[in-house]
């Protein structure tokens, strides 16, 4: 790349990070030793960290605050290092980063009786350097509620349709694996933007044995659809006007 080329593409994105509009994010791996491994190959585990450069340090600070694996329910580096040693790898993926707003998700690999992933999307205020709340961008919560629910049951439809023609899953009783799916305001919180609209996500506890059969529980409404479920006066506000 051309030196003068290379400068301008630089300031581009210092503009675009000093006015808010989205921050460079770049990845800081490192790899932690346990004291005491239960196993060999629980010796060392890898954690991610994903770095922001905003317009400000301290703002900066706030939005790598809001990202921190263990605020989010996904890592506890006290328990790792000790007795508990599930964590093999925590990584990330930015999924969106403009408009003012940062997308992040957030994800765990580890092995216990056997091997499972956790998860999480963090939306991020990039003028206030908040995680999203379902309460701060969203209204009527029953209303929206009903309108994911009808996703969800289209969902659940099919997928009992498509189990019953698995052939390992003949004499079974697929309907039974839903009985307790239940779309609720907790599964509000977690959700993911795009330019189009707002994604939510749902983990239906299949187990590890027909995990791979599980639905994959993201349910997607256009900005036209959900305009009717956001605040006027809320930060997604701009997206449906």
């Amino acid at each position: 790349m051309k030196p003068k080329l290379c400068l301008f593409v630089f300031w581009l994105v210092f503009v675009s990070a000093a006015f808010g509009q989205s921050v460079v994010v770049t990845g800081k791996k490192t790899t932690y030793t346990r004291p005491k491994p239960s196993m060999d190959f629980k010796k060392t585990f890898t954690v991610n960290y994903p770095k922001i450069r905003a317009a400000t340090p301290a703002l900066s600070r706030k939005i790598e605050a809001a990202l921190d694996y263990g605020k989010n329910n996904l890592v506890s580096l006290k328990d790792e290092m000790g007795e508990y040693q599930w964590l093999e790898e925590a990584d990330y993926e930015v999924s969106y980063n403009k408009n003012g707003f940062l997308c992040v998700y957030l994800s765990a690999t580890g092995t216990a009786a056997y091997p499972t992933s956790i998860g999480k999307y963090v939306v991020v205020d990039l003028k206030t350097g908040n995680a999203l709340k379902a309460a701060a961008v969203f209204a009527n919560f029953p209303g929206l509620i009903a309108e994911v629910k009808k996703i969800q049951d289209t969902e659940v439809k099919q997928s009992i349709e498509d189990l019953k023609k698995e052939p390992d899953f003949q004499g079974e009783n697929p309907e039974s694996l839903f009985e307790y799916t239940k779309f609720e305001a907790l599964n509000l919180e977690g959700f993911s933007i795009t330019d189009d609209g707002v994604s939510f996500h749902y983990e239906y506890g299949f187990p590890h044995v027909i995990y791979a059969l599980e639905p994959g529980g993201d349910y997607f409404l256009g900005w036209k659809d959900i305009k009717p479920f956001v605040k006027p006066t809320g930060p997604f506000a701009r997206f449906v006007k």
